[in-house]
C-alpha cells in the first residue's frame, strides 16, 4: 500500500490558491511516491479560510496554526502566510517532526532564515524552499544546457522582473508595502525570484552593488472593515508610510567570474508579471521571456556563419527530451503559470518519501537572503558589498 502524507496548509489567499491548485493537481499528472491527503487549510478568519476549504477542496479548516504544527495527524506542513510568520510557523512545523514547504522570501532576514535551517536540520526533516521558476521547462532546460557547456564559461547574467500592479498613488497600504510584515518590497518579492535563478543557472554571488528607491512614500492604509483581497484591498481615508522599496537593482559578481545585471520593480507600466533573463557565455547565449513561458532562444556561435542567429526551442517535447513536460500534454501544447507549482509539489512529496534533500533547500533561502541584504546594505552605504 502505498504510504499516504497528510498535509497541513497555512495561508490561503493568492499562494493559498496556487499551492492548492498544485497539492490537488499532482497526484494527477505525476507518478508520485505517496498518496496526497489535502487535510486542513488554515488561516485567522473563520468565514473566509472555510469558503477557501470548499473552494479549494481541502478536508477541514482551522484558524489555528499551533493546533494544525502540531497535529499527529499531520506530516507537511506547507507556510504561505505574509513573510513574518514563515520563521515562527516553520520552526515548530520542524520541531514536530514534519517536512516543511515555505514561500519564498524564506524570512524577514539573515538571522531567521539561520535559525530556520538549523530547526529542519536538527529535526532531519526536508525542507524546501518554493521558487517555482526553478521549475518552468525551459529554465531546467537552460540549466541543463549550461551544464551540458553548451554556453561555454558565462560571462553575463542580465535579469528584470518587471510589475506595475502599485504604480496608483491610491493604492492601498497592504503588508506587502509594509517592511516589518514583508522585510522588503519588490527586493524581497520579485527580485529574490531572479537572484535565486541566477545562482541556479550561473553560481554563487561574490560581492553586490545596489540601489532601491521609493517612488511613493505615502498611501491610503486599508480600511479597518474591510480585508486584503489578494495583492489589493479596500483604502481609507487614512494615509501611512511606505516603508519598503518600489524598485531595486544590483551589479555585481559571481565567484566564478560572471558579471550580473539584475533589476526588480513594480512600477513597469504594462509589465503584469514580466520575467526576462540572458545569459552569455564563450560559445553563445541564452535568452528566457516569462511572457513566452514555452520557448528557450538560443544563440550558437559554432553554426555556420551564414546561419547563426538566435533559434527558439520550443520546450514542449514529451519523455525525457524536456524536463516535466512528458506528465502532461502532447507536443506543442503549452503549459501555463500554476503547472510550476505542480511540478514544485512533485519533487517535494517524492522527496519527503524519500527523505532526501530537495532544491531549493532551506540553505537555498539562506544564500539568497545573504544576497538580498547585501544588496540592502550597498545601497544604503552606496558601496559595493561581498556576500
Amino acid at each position: 500500500m502505498a504510504k499516504k502524507l497528510r498535509v497541513g496548509m497555512i495561508g490561503y489567499r493568492f499562494m493559498g490558491k496556487a499551492h492548492s491548485n498544485a497539492w490537488r493537481q499532482a497526484p494527477r499528472f505525476f507518478p508520485l511516491a505517496a498518496e496526497i491527503d489535502m487535510h486542513t487549510i488554515c488561516g485567522r478568519d473563520p468565514k473566509a479560510v472555510e469558503e477557501a476549504r470548499k473552494q479549494f477542496g481541502w478536508e477541514h479548516a482551522s484558524t489555528d496554526w499551533k493546533q494544525v504544527v502540531n497535529s499527529r495527524e499531520i506530516d507537511i506542513v506547507d507556510v504561505n502566510t505574509p513573510n513574518d510568520s514563515h520563521a515562527e510557523i516553520a520552526i515548530a512545523a520542524a520541531k514536530a517532526g514534519k517536512h516543511v514547504l515555505c514561500e519564498k522570501p524564506l524570512a524577514l532576514d539573515v538571522k531567521q532564515c539561520e535559525q530556520m535551517l538549523d530547526a529542519v536540520k536538527k529535526a532531519k526533516v526536508v525542507h524546501m524552499v518554493c521558487h517555482n521558476y526553478r521549475r518552468i521547462p525551459a529554465i531546467a532546460q537552460a540549466k541543463k544546457m549550461i551544464q551540458d557547456g553548451a554556453i561555454g564559461d558565462i560571462f553575463h547574467y542580465h535579469a528584470r522582473y518587471s510589475q506595475d500592479w502599485i504604480v496608483d498613488p491610491e493604492f492601498p497600504l497592504v503588508w506587502r508595502l509594509q517592511k516589518g510584515i514583508s522585510g522588503s518590497g519588490a527586493h524581497g518579492d520579485i527580485n529574490a525570484h531572479i537572484i535565486d535563478l541566477g545562482r541556479y543557472l550561473v553560481g554563487e554571488f561574490k560581492e553586490v552593488c545596489g540601489l532601491m528607491h521609493t517612488f511613493i512614500k505615502e498611501r491610503p492604509l486599508i480600511d479597518e472593515g474591510g480585508k486584503s483581497q489578494g495583492l489589493t484591498a479596500k483604502r481609507s481615508r487614512k494615509m501611512g508610510q511606505v516603508t519598503v522599496d518600489d524598485a531595486a537593482l544590483f551589479i555585481g559578481r559571481f565567484a566564478n567570474g560572471a558579471l550580473a545585471n539584475l533589476e526588480a520593480t513594480r512600477f513597469a507600466l504594462g509589465r503584469k508579471n514580466h520575467i526576462e533573463l540572458e545569459i552569455n557565455g564563450s560559445k553563445g547565449s541564452l535568452y528566457f521571456d516569462f511572457e513566452d513561458m514555452n520557448r528557450l532562444k538560443f544563440f550558437n556561435n559554432e553554426d555556420a556563419d551564414d546561419q547563426q542567429g538566435f533559434r527558439d526551442i520550443l520546450v514542449t517535447q514529451p519523455g525525457d527530451k524536456h524536463p516535466y513536460f512528458g506528465n502532461w500534454w502532447p507536443p506543442g501544447h503549452i503549459i501555463g503559470y500554476e503547472h510550476t507549482f505542480v511540478h514544485t509539489i512533485a519533487d517535494f512529496v517524492n522527496a519527503c518519501v524519500d527523505g532526501k534533500p530537495v532544491q531549493p533547500t532551506f540553505e537555498d533561502g539562506l544564500r539568497n537572503q545573504r544576497v538580498l541584504e547585501a544588496v540592502e546594505e550597498s545601497a544604503r552605504s552606496r558601496q559595493w558589498v561581498k556576500v
